[in-house]
């Protein structure tokens, strides 16, 4: 089978933040802006100060298939490690995939 480029996006919750984890996440929020972090293969965590929601976008590489499912446990696997790094813990992490090599452009 061929392979494809999906762009996963995972979006989620912290949750039971302490001070600690608080004050780690607002060190770095500058470079988590959501409007400077796009899809990239290394990944990109983003959000904002109120530290409530985050989302983390990849792009990944895998077969074509016809369900999404492996490429999004991917990308929440990656999405944990990520949120995971800063100490701090996350729920109702949820996964969608576009695999971007289907979309058609509409040229006028």
């Amino acid at each position: 089978m061929p392979e494809h480029t999906y762009r996963v996006l995972v979006r989620g919750r912290f949750t039971d933040l302490d001070d600690a984890g608080r004050a780690r996440l607002l060190a770095a929020a500058d470079r988590h802006s959501v409007l400077t972090n796009g899809f990239s293969e290394e990944g990109a965590l983003s959000y904002d100060r109120s530290l409530d929601f985050f989302s983390f976008r990849v792009q990944l590489r895998a077969e074509a298939r016809d369900d999404d499912r492996e490429v999004c446990a991917e990308g929440l696997r990656r999405a944990a490690r990520a949120v995971e790094s800063y100490g701090v813990d996350f729920r109702d992490m949820k996964a969608s995939a576009t695999d971007v090599d289907l979309i058609k452009v509409r040229r006028r």
